[in-house]
């Protein structure tokens, strides 16, 4: 038996969850991430994840097929992001701004619209390995980015470690893809990161 048939066969992991959705305006633009066995796959519309493939991604919910069997997989497991203990602002403050990364603006539509077209650039060409202190997450190295994306335009760099977005730690994938829908709101959004082993922050304000 061969190993693409022995794939086929194998039926839906029993602990698959979703534990991050974001759902665009086309659906080639939704991103789901979805964890089963201890490990975390972000994947889009279309593509293998954990035996199956993704069918379809809507507001809290992800269908995939497994051989011909349809399953459906909720957005469960994952607890939203406390909110800030204090103002963005004065958080964001205590951390310097990079002097060669001034702080950017951009119309917000112009952004959401960007974010449709670039999604599956972003997700196909930007890597990211976990950063860990004291067997925690601490941040997210950005080993490779695509250049003229959003990404890089907001003043992300090759290189940086991603710790917090609007004074959220980043310690997994899951809370970075649900940060997105708390900063549609946002007029400012602030990110700190450590770059040649100092931390600076980033900024974007959306009009």
């Amino acid at each position: 038996m061969g190993p693409l048939l022995l794939l086929a066969m194998l039926a839906a992991p029993a602990d698959l969850a979703a534990v991050g959705i974001i759902v665009g305006r086309r659906p080639d633009a939704c991103v789901a991430i979805l964890h089963a066995g201890g490990r975390e796959r972000v994947v889009g519309l279309g593509e293998a994840a954990f035996g199956g493939r993704v069918t379809a991604i809507v507001p809290g919910l992800v269908s995939l097929d497994f051989d011909g069997e349809r399953v459906e997989v909720r957005l469960s497991g994952v607890t939203p992001p406390p909110a800030p203990a204090a103002p963005t602002a004065a958080a964001s403050a205590a951390v310097p701004e990079d002097p060669t990364t001034p702080a950017r603006s951009m119309e917000r539509r112009e952004m959401e619209r960007r974010l449709g077209q670039e999604v599956p650039r972003i997700l196909a060409e930007t890597t990211l390995m976990p950063v860990t202190e004291s067997g925690q997450v601490a941040g997210f190295t950005l080993t490779r980015l695509p250049e003229g994306t959003l990404l890089t335009d907001a003043g992300l760099r090759p290189g940086d470690v991603l710790t917090s977005i609007n004074d959220v730690p980043i310690d997994s994938l899951a809370t970075l893809i649900g940060l997105w829908p708390r900063l549609q709101s946002e007029s400012d959004i602030h990110a700190v990161v450590v770059r040649n082993g100092r931390p600076v922050a980033l900024t974007v304000h959306l009009r």
